[in-house]
C-alpha cells in the first residue's frame, strides 16, 4: 500500500520520517520525500510504502493528525497518478496563444 504523507516539516529527511513511523509502531518499507526539481528543496509532502494493506490502514488510523516537529501530519492512502502524468493546471479563461506570425 502506498501512503501519502502531507504537511511534513521542511527540515526532515526520509530517515526521520521512517523513524517517526517506527515510534508510532508502524514499519514502512520505504519513504520518499518529494523535492523541487530545480532547487532540490523538500516540498512538504511525500510517500511511504507498506507491504501489508492491513498495516497500511492501521498506519492511517494511528498516525493521521499526529505531530511531527510541531506539525500535524496528513496520512492517507495515495491516489494513483492520472494517465499522462501530473495535472498541469487549468489555464482558466486566458485566450488561446496565437500562432507565430499570425498577428
Amino acid at each position: 500500500m502506498k501512503l501519502y504523507i502531507g504537511n511534513l516539516p521542511f527540515k526532515v529527511n526520509e530517515a526521520d520520517v521512517s523513524g517517526w513511523f517506527q515510534q508510532h509502531g508502524v514499519t514502512v518499507d520505504s519513504v520518499t520525500i518529494m523535492r523541487d526539481r530545480f532547487s532540490n528543496e523538500p516540498r512538504g509532502f511525500g510517500f511511504a510504502e507498506i507491504h501489508d494493506d492491513n498495516e497500511g490502514h492501521r498506519a492511517i488510523e494511528t498516525c493521521h493528525g499526529q505531530q511531527m516537529n510541531g506539525r500535524a501530519l496528513v496520512i492517507n492512502e495515495a491516489r494513483p497518478m492520472p494517465k499522462g502524468g501530473p495535472p498541469r493546471g487549468d489555464r482558466g479563461d486566458r485566450p488561446p496563444r496565437r500562432e507565430r506570425g499570425n498577428y
